[in-house]
């Protein structure tokens, strides 16, 4: 293992003590979230509706971003792009 392995894997092993939610918080949260976030559940359907509405935002992004990465489509040879990559 290399030094920057070891460091890296030595502050995720510290911080899992932060990450996971408090003993008084986990009484408070429902079976799905309970080892993850910190304070009250959510108190209403439409508060699982809008955190079903961020995920799919967030997979959306995530998707278009990796595939216009992989591929961006850009053919154009005096597009700005191609100043950058000689």
């Amino acid at each position: 293992m290399k030094i920057s392995e070891k460091v890296i894997a030595l502050v995720l092993m510290l911080s899992a003590t932060y990450i996971s939610a408090c003993d008084a918080c986990k009484s408070q949260q429902p079976e799905i979230t309970k080892e993850l976030t910190h304070g009250t559940g959510p108190e209403s359907d439409w508060d699982w509706f809008i955190v079903g509405i961020v995920i799919l935002i967030t997979l959306l992004a995530f998707f278009y971003s990796v595939k216009y990465l992989v591929k961006p489509g850009e053919k154009d040879k005096s597009h700005i792009k191609y100043t950058f990559l000689q």
